[in-house]
């Protein structure tokens, strides 16, 4: 177990996702993350498109010497993903949690439709539970997705990409203090409150969150 995993009374977080292999805009935000002092890279999905052009989206936040945690999102399979988290050191936390102080962080990869990924909301809901029961008895709490919440503002951002009904449930019966997630490309930066959850659509530009 590293220090961060142990002495960490507070994390800086670098997030973002979307970024379907630009490799400019990932070096942009490595820059960022080393400019920002940010101590987690956190990536909600969609790392590539299509499953293709893969090839330098880790490598630059590694070469700043940041922690990197993700998902895969709807255009990445678990097959792609496992093979970041075996030949990088980083985690995949679909379905798994992680803890840095009193601080825990879960999540779920996937999508409510495709092209490459999708997950039922049931799934979706399992695979949260199955992280957060991991985690639930920590002060602060940080939910990952890739999707967004259904009955929220970001979905009506986007006739063709509905909110997740099974990320909405999380929401209501765990009650994460955040929930970071993409997806929707026009909702980036997006911010609101959803129960007593702060959700944000980090997108491909990121957002810097003090924990």
């Amino acid at each position: 177990m590293g220090d961060l995993e142990k002495k960490v009374k507070r994390l800086r977080i670098l997030s973002a996702g979307d970024l379907h292999g630009d490799v400019a805009q990932v070096r942009k935000l490595a820059n960022l993350a080393e400019k920002e002092k940010v101590d987690l890279v956190i990536l909600c999905g969609d790392l590539t498109f299509f499953d293709k052009q893969v090839d330098n989206m880790i490598g630059p936040f590694l070469a700043k010497n940041k922690k990197v945690l993700f998902i895969p999102g709807n255009h990445d399979s678990f097959a792609t993903a496992d093979f970041l988290a075996e030949v990088y050191p980083i985690k995949n936390i679909h379905g798994y949690s992680v803890k840095y102080g009193e601080i825990g962080i879960f999540g779920c990869g996937g999508g409510n439709t495709g092209p490459v990924t999708t997950l039922t909301d049931k799934e979706t809901y399992d695979l949260l539970k199955q992280g957060f029961d991991r985690i639930k008895d920590l002060k602060t709490k940080i939910m990952v997705t890739h999707v967004h919440p259904s009955d929220s503002k970001m979905e009506r951002f986007s006739k063709f990409v509905p909110g997740s009904d099974g990320v909405k449930k999380a929401i209501d019966r765990f009650k994460p203090d955040i929930l970071l997630c993409s997806h929707v490309h026009e909702a980036e930066g997006i911010e609101e409150m959803v129960g007593k959850t702060r959700v944000i659509n980090v997108g491909r530009a990121g957002k810097i969150i003090d924990v």
